[in-house]
């Protein structure tokens, strides 16, 4: 028989396990309040009011973040709830009841287009300077290796084969020295809007950038920039789910079961 170690009579192991379930019961607590503090108080599915806790309060008070490059402190909770009007409508009255779309849900930034809320700054660097520029502002530091096709002057084709623009230029994210975008100048009404990257396949052979997103077509009306040298985190999230839902809302058909 093993004998534990003992103080005065009280065994050590003993206080060690009642600390170890302290500890764990108190990391517990604190990470689930501290998941509260965007996105709460929760809005019940089926009636859309806001569900509270009656006498407990998750927060004291809001923690406060400061923010980098001097954009100033955020406060989380803040109160500050979505009023952007979603168009869907329920299937069902019960918790849970899928939602579908009434207009044009690419558009409308639903469902798998859906975007957040960030702030409508651009992503920055240490330095301060936005991380992703068009490559003809940075040609003093980066450019495209001789082995890899460059995609400026290559035509864009949707998923349906038609012509929609032509590249004519590329953004790149400095931090990482990769292309995040393609800047198309459109046909149809020769705006700019940006392609992402990592949904396009560039072909040397045929001059071609293709994406298996959205139709031509429907860049008409892809979200544009505020500003040609730069894109804010709003804009990105705003690009990025237009594209991103086109593979399930480009096509009645890609929106169906699998037959």
């Amino acid at each position: 028989m093993i004998e534990t170690p003992t103080v005065a009579g009280f065994d050590i192991v003993e206080l060690c396990l009642y600390l170890f379930f302290g500890f764990f019961l108190f990391l517990v607590l604190y990470l689930q309040r501290e998941s509260r503090r965007e996105g709460y108080p929760v809005e019940a599915d089926s009636t859309g009011r806001l569900e509270t806790i009656e006498g407990w309060q998750w927060f004291d008070k809001p923690k406060a973040f400061l923010l980098p490059h001097g954009q100033g402190v955020a406060y989380a909770p803040n109160g500050v709830r979505e009023t952007r009007e979603l168009a869907l409508e329920r299937t069902a009255v019960w918790p849970g009841a899928t939602h579908v779309p009434t207009g044009n849900p690419l558009v409308d930034g639903v469902g798998p287009a859906s975007w957040a809320q960030r702030a409508d700054v651009p992503d920055m660097m240490h330095s301060g300077a936005a991380k992703i520029r068009p490559l003809s502002l940075i040609t003093d530091h980066f450019s495209i290796v001789k082995q890899d096709a460059d995609p400026r002057g290559m035509t864009v084709v949707g998923f349906d084969k038609a012509r929609a623009g032509e590249v004519v230029d590329v953004w790149v994210d400095q931090a990482e020295s990769l292309i995040r975008y393609l800047e198309v100048k459109l046909d149809v009404n020769s705006r700019h809007v940006l392609l992402p990257m990592f949904m396009c396949t560039v072909s040397r052979a045929r001059n071609t950038v293709a994406t298996d997103s959205v139709t031509a077509a429907q860049f008409a009306q892809a979200p544009g920039l505020a500003r040609q040298d730069q894109i804010t985190m709003l804009e990105e999230e705003k690009v990025q789910g237009y594209f991103g839902g086109g593979y399930l809302y480009a096509t009645p058909s890609r929106a169906e079961p699998l037959a």
